[in-house]
C-alpha cells in the first residue's frame, strides 16, 4: 500500500487529514497515513501555551499564539466550506472569534472526521531523506515521551508544519545595554504585562498592528510603531504614532532616522518568520520569501524538483483554511492518480514563473485578495471539494480593508454574510475595545 507521511497537525495538516477521510467516507481507497505531531495536541499556532523559547522537552516552542488575540479577518473570508460555523456552534456567531472560539472550531471537524489516531502526537521529526533508487522517502522521527526514535520509508510526505513560528529576530545597536525587555512577538504572550508602559514596536506587520493594538486596549501608556519602508497609515489613537525605522537605542532612548527620539519601556520585534526546515536536505528544503507566489511549488503546493514531496499552507495569506483545504484536496488527488503533474522540471518551474510574474504585476492589496481567491477557485476547480462563492469571500476582504481604514481599533465591530450558509453574522454583545474577556462562554453568550 502507498504510504504518506503528514508532518504537522495544525491547520494544514489537519486539512490534509480531513482530505484523505472525505474519500474514504466516499468509498475511496486511501494511502496509509502518518501524521507526526512535535506538541502533545493538534490545533498547530492555534493550541495556545504560556511557553516560550524551549517547550517542556526541551525542543523550541512552535506557539507564537497569545492571550487575548482575536481574529485579525473576517472568518466569513475563512471558513470550512464542509463545516460552517453554524454546523459547529448550532447558531451563526459573530464575524471576529478570539483564538479560543477558532480553535474550538478547528477541532470540531477533525474530531467529527475522526483522523486523531492517525497522528502521533510528541513526535518530531529529525531528518526527511530521499532515495532515488528506491524512489522513497525516509523519515527518522524522535519520540518525545518514548526517547526513542523511529526510521520509516514512504512513498510520499508533505510538509505542514506552517511558517509563522521561527522568528526572523534583527539587531539595533544598543540592544546589548537597552534597560529594558526586549521580545520578538513569537515570546509574546499577554498584553496585561505592559500596562502603563511606553513600548516600542519595530515592523508593519499584522503582528505589529495587532500586538499594538492588544497594548493599547489593555492599557499601555503609548505605543511607537518603527517602519522601515513606509507607516501602515491607519487613525491610530492619540497615544499612538508611527515613526522611521529605528537607529539605535541608548539606555531608554531610541533615536529614529529622522533624528526624533522617545523612551520606550520595551521593544517588540515584529519583524516576522522565517520558512525554517531543520529536517530536511538542500536537495528538499523550501527556499521562498513570504509572498503569494512562493518559490518551486508548482501549483502552489508540488515541489518543482521531487513532485513527490508536497508542501501545504506556505504561502503569504488572505486565504487561510479553506485555502489549506483546497490545496490538502488537490494534494490527495495528486497521490490518488487524479491529477496529472507535469512530467518536466522546466513545465512545472514554468508554472511557478507564470505566478510570480502574476503576483509582481497586481497594483494593490485588493488586487492581490482577488489573486489568491482566483488561486483558491482554480485548486478546487479539480477536486471534489465543495465549491464556494469566491467572489463573496472576496468581498469580505474588500469591506474588512474599508472597515480597517475607517476605524482600526473598531473594525472588529462589523458583521459579514458567511458565503457557505447565506447567514449574517451578528453583531457581538460588546465592542472590541471593551471586550477585555475572551473565552468561549464569554463570546458566545447572548
Amino acid at each position: 500500500m502507498t504510504r504518506v507521511a503528514i508532518v504537522g497537525a495544525g491547520p494544514s495538516g489537519l486539512a490534509q487529514l480531513r482530505a484523505f477521510q472525505s474519500a474514504k467516507s466516499k468509498g475511496k481507497e486511501i494511502p496509509e497515513i502518518v501524521c507526526y505531531e512535535k506538541q502533545s495536541d493538534w490545533g498547530g499556532l492555534w493550541n495556545y501555551t504560556w511557553r516560550t523559547g524551549l517547550d517542556e522537552h526541551g525542543e523550541p516552542v512552535h506557539c507564537s499564539m497569545y492571550r487575548y488575540l482575536w481574529s485579525n479577518g473576517p472568518k466569513e473570508g475563512l471558513e470550512f466550506a464542509d463545516y460552517s460555523f453554524e454546523e459547529h456552534f448550532g447558531k451563526q456567531i459573530a464575524s471576529y472569534p478570539p483564538r479560543a472560539v477558532l480553535w474550538d472550531y478547528i477541532k470540531g471537524r477533525v474530531e467529527k472526521a475522526g483522523v486523531r489516531d492517525l497522528i502521533r502526537f510528541n513526535s518530531i521529526v529529525r531528518r526527511i531523506t530521499w532515495d532515488e533508487e528506491t524512489d522513497l522517502f525516509t523519515v527518522i522521527a524522535h519520540d518525545r515521551k518514548a526517547d526513542t526514535e523511529s526510521s520509516e520509508t514512504f512513498d510520499h510526505v508533505i510538509i505542514a508544519t506552517g511558517h509563522f513560528s521561527v522568528p526572523n529576530a534583527p539587531e539595533f545597536p544598543g540592544f546589548d545595554t537597552f534597560n529594558g525587555r526586549i521580545l520578538h512577538a513569537h515570546d509574546f504572550r499577554d498584553a496585561r504585562e505592559f500596562i502603563d508602559k511606553d513600548l516600542l514596536l519595530i515592523g508593519t506587520s499584522y503582528s505589529a498592528e495587532d500586538i499594538g493594538s492588544q497594548c493599547w486596549k489593555y492599557g499601555a501608556r503609548s505605543i511607537t510603531v518603527s517602519h522601515r519602508t513606509a507607516p501602515m497609515g491607519f487613525k491610530w489613537p492619540d497615544n499612538w504614532k508611527e515613526v522611521p525605522l529605528l537607529q539605535k537605542v541608548e539606555g531608554n532612548t531610541a533615536t529614529f532616522a529622522d533624528g526624533n527620539t522617545a523612551r520606550v519601556d520595551a521593544i517588540i520585534l515584529c519583524t516576522g518568520y522565517q520558512h525554517h526546515f531543520p529536517f530536511l536536505p538542500d536537495d528538499l528544503r523550501l527556499k521562498t520569501a513570504n509572498r503569494l507566489a512562493t518559490a518551486d511549488l508548482w501549483k502552489g503546493v508540488v515541489w518543482v524538483h521531487n513532485p513527490k514531496l508536497f508542501y501545504l499552507g506556505m504561502q503569504d495569506q488572505w486565504y487561510t483554511f479553506n485555502m489549506f483545504d483546497a490545496q490538502a484536496w488537490y494534494v490527495r488527488d495528486i497521490i490518488a492518480g487524479t491529477i496529472h503533474v507535469p512530467d518536466s522540471v522546466e513545465k512545472r518551474l514554468a508554472d511557478v514563473t507564470a505566478r510570480v510574474e502574476a503576483e509582481d504585476a497586481l497594483p494593490d492589496d485588493f488586487a492581490a485578495i482577488a489573486y489568491q481567491g482566483a488561486y483558491v477557485q482554480e485548486l478546487i476547480a479539480e477536486t471534489d471539494y465543495p465549491s464556494f462563492d469566491i467572489e463573496g469571500s472576496d468581498q469580505a476582504f474588500f469591506e474588512w480593508k474599508k472597515h480597517k481604514k475607517e476605524d482600526i481599533m473598531g473594525f472588529r465591530n462589523h458583521s459579514y454574510r458567511s458565503v457557505m450558509t447565506g447567514s449574517m453574522a451578528p453583531a457581538h454583545h460588546t465592542p472590541w475595545k471593551d471586550a477585555l474577556e475572551d473565552s468561549l462562554e464569554s463570546y458566545l453568550r447572548d
